[in-house]
């Protein structure tokens, strides 16, 4: 456990950083998050090194399953962003100040960066590090609802109600994912593209 408990801490430091309204000027968001997700599944993959074949095995269905999964979790949060839109007064101001970050950089370079990098680093991180570990202490089912409660979390420091109920509801589907195909692949692959499709090429903003 003292590894979840000292990375799980640093990304919650990292978090802060990123979304806090006290802290998340003070650089670029992009490169910050690039650098977080960097450190985080680095440490994760060499802490676990010895034993990361059960959970990286390839099949070539998980291409499939990833890509239609995407899809999914995309119309998820587009019918909920219409239900919340018109029950929530807040709601709409909220989901456009997490798009807020887009001008910090092209879409193009967006788009690249959750595809190949911080989509594939979540997971690796989240799912393959934080709720594999929860689960060998705790159980399957256990460890996967405290790494959801951690995953949604982390996003509370952005003190936006939205954010953390995408973060919660995101967390929850690809945990169920990781739990359900016993590998990160089908969620790396859904990450990467619902990121891309979510924030740059249809965003519900």
């Amino acid at each position: 456990m003292k590894p979840v408990v000292q990375l799980g801490t640093l990304a919650a430091i990292f978090w802060l950083f990123l979304f806090s309204p006290w802290t998340s000027g003070w650089m670029n968001f992009w490169g910050q998050m690039v650098s977080f997700t960097g450190i985080l599944a680095g440490s994760a993959l060499l802490i676990d090194w010895r034993r990361l074949d059960p959970i990286y095995g390839f099949q070539p269905n998980h291409a499939l399953i990833g890509v239609v999964s995407a899809v999914v979790l995309y119309l998820i949060f587009f019918l909920g962003d219409l239900g919340s839109s018109a029950i929530l007064a807040f709601a709409g101001s909220q989901v456009e100040n997490i798009y807020a970050s887009k001008a910090q950089a092209s879409p193009l370079l967006i788009g690249g960066l959750l595809l190949v990098w911080i989509g594939p680093a979540e997971e690796i991180f989240w799912r393959g590090f934080i709720q594999r570990r929860l689960g060998e202490r705790f159980g399957v089912w256990k460890g996967y609802l405290l790494g959801c409660l951690i995953y949604g979390g982390v996003h509370l420091w952005a003190l936006n109600f939205m954010l953390f109920m995408a973060a919660l509801v995101a967390g929850l589907f690809w945990g169920a994912m990781f739990i359900k195909y016993g590998s990160v692949w089908p969620g790396i692959i859904s990450h990467a593209l619902w990121d891309v499709a979510i924030f740059v090429i249809w965003p519900i903003d």
